[in-house]
């Protein structure tokens, strides 16, 4: 009797055990809506959750053009107040000469979503529907370009403007096959791990792609040092008053990451010493918390990395995510109206 419940309790004890480890391997594991992106240069993600508590950005009303207030009102979806999480790859287009130049873009959303309204809303400006897998791909042109869109679930919504469809299926299979938790393309296997624990937004690949000119990365007119396909790992995690930036450039070398951070800490001087033209983009009176996010940034260089550090005051984040700061003005096609 006594050798049976012994065995009873090394059972118990081993299945608490195995709950324990997996529940803690799955907080390790990519966020799912990451997971099902397909292949491509980078990857950016967001957990709005967060963000709505710091900013309250969901309890102001913004600019709203005819066309997106027509969104809302049809499918009963507020983004700033429904959607929870976004996902989005980053795929290089060479030679491209459409509205978004170089870059096109798949995306994964994550929230609170009337699934028949919203389907009720892209069949009435849908130019063509597939059925794959199960699901509906509506087709949408939107300037110069084919938006694919699918619900994959009653709280996920996949989209792309690839040329292709392989892209809205990769995402469509990966959501079909419940994939493991560690799973995903082949640049989320191979970076997510740099990416620092309890991040709420990160980015991993050639993430400057979307701010590339002249084959550099241009950030508010401002020319970095660092060529376009530059690999980043890039995150954002609140602290007590402050969200913690780090950005890490990993270069091909020891000599290169030496190099960057030498660049970038002269830049930085300049920055610090003179008004810079950061402070020219934010509300007239929150120079102090521009100038203390300035004060905070620090550049090192760890072996083949160079990483910048800095920390974000949160009255800078609200007031920069202000309504009188924040219009939201999306672009249709002619007669039809997208989100």
């Amino acid at each position: 009797m006594r050798k049976r419940t012994r065995y009873s309790l090394l059972v118990a004890l081993a299945l608490v055990i195995a709950l324990v480890v997996a529940v803690w391997l799955r907080k390790l594991a990519p966020p799912e809506v990451a997971r099902l992106l397909p292949e491509s240069d980078a990857i950016l993600y967001a957990n709005l959750k967060p963000v709505r508590a710091i900013t309250h950005f969901d309890k102001d009303s913004i600019g709203r053009s005819p066309e997106y207030q027509h969104f809302i009102d049809a499918t009963g979806i507020v983004p700033e107040r429904d959607l929870d999480a976004a996902a989005f790859a980053l795929h290089r287009m060479e030679n491209s000469t459409g509205p978004n130049g170089p870059v096109a873009y798949s995306e994964v959303f994550e929230g609170r979503f009337d699934g028949e309204r919203l389907a009720q809303y892209l069949s009435t400006i849908a130019t063509a529907r597939e059925q794959y897998a199960g699901r509906t791909v509506y087709t949408v042109p939107i300037e110069g370009r084919t938006l694919r869109i699918a619900q994959l679930g009653y709280d996920t919504v996949a989209a792309s403007n690839m040329p292709t469809t392989e892209q809205i299926h990769a995402m469509i299979d990966r959501y079909s096959a419940a994939a493991s938790p560690f799973s995903g393309s082949s640049l989320l296997e191979a970076r997510y791990r740099d990416v620092p624990l309890l991040s709420t937004a990160w980015g991993i690949g050639h993430v400057g792609l979307p701010f590339s000119e002249g084959g550099h990365i241009q950030l508010f007119d401002l020319g970095l040092p660092l060529p376009e396909d530059t690999t980043f790992v890039a995150s954002l995690r609140p602290s007590v008053n402050h969200v913690h930036l780090r950005i890490e450039e990993i270069a091909p070398t020891e000599a290169d990451a030496r190099q960057s951070a030498q660049i970038l800490g002269s830049l930085l001087q300049i920055l610090q010493t003179i008004p810079p033209k950061l402070a020219a983009h934010a509300p007239a009176d929150d120079t102090e918390g521009m100038r203390d996010f300035l004060s905070s940034m620090k550049i090192e260089q760890h072996k083949d990395r160079a990483i910048v550090t800095a920390n974000v005051p949160f009255d800078l984040i609200r007031r920069l995510t202000a309504p009188e700061n924040v219009s939201i003005v999306p672009t249709a096609p002619s007669s039809q109206t997208a989100p």
